[in-house]
């Protein structure tokens, strides 16, 4: 058999050594899934109140807003335009 420190390793110890490692494993996996999970739902929250956000700033300037969307759209499409036309 073999030995660790000088002292014979039974059948039964080097079992419960194993599951003592996995329950350890196990433990550690489902404290990350639920780390996950919690961070995801923190995620979608802070989301949700941003639109919500948004959208009461865009019901206060309804102008403004529409100011930016138009602003926006001029940039983006100039943008796409110098992508796709390359100059000569």
């Amino acid at each position: 058999m073999a030995e660790i420190l000088g002292k014979p390793v039974t059948v039964d110890e080097v079992l419960r050594e194993v599951s003592h490692i996995k329950s350890v494993v196990t433990d550690a996996v489902d404290d990350g899934v639920r780390s996950a999970l919690r961070a995801a739902k923190q995620g979608r929250e802070f989301a949700e109140d941003k639109i919500d956000d948004a959208r009461h700033a865009i019901k206060r300037n309804p102008l403004q807003a529409a100011g930016i969307v138009f602003a926006a759209g001029i940039v983006i499409g100039t943008v796409i335009t110098l992508i796709c036309y390359p100059r000569d």
